[in-house]
């Protein structure tokens, strides 16, 4: 039989990413405006990012052809 790909989450309240406090309904996952403002920041400066294959792009607008 194969094993279960997906790992369940502990049970229990959940604590905000950026500094550790219980949760808030209002501003899931995080426990306040200003923690989903901080990590907002952090995605807008690209401390965080999704690595992708893409080439990264032409700061002069231009893009390469393939077979040119």
């Amino acid at each position: 039989m194969a094993k279960n790909p997906i790992t369940s989450l502990a049970a229990g309240p959940r604590r905000c990413p950026i500094c550790g406090k219980p949760t808030a309904p209002r501003h899931q996952p995080f426990c306040s405006q200003r923690c989903a403002d901080i990590d907002l920041g952090r995605w807008l400066k690209g401390t965080y990012r999704v690595e992708t294959e893409e080439p990264a792009e032409d700061p002069s607008g231009e893009t390469e052809r393939e077979g040119g």
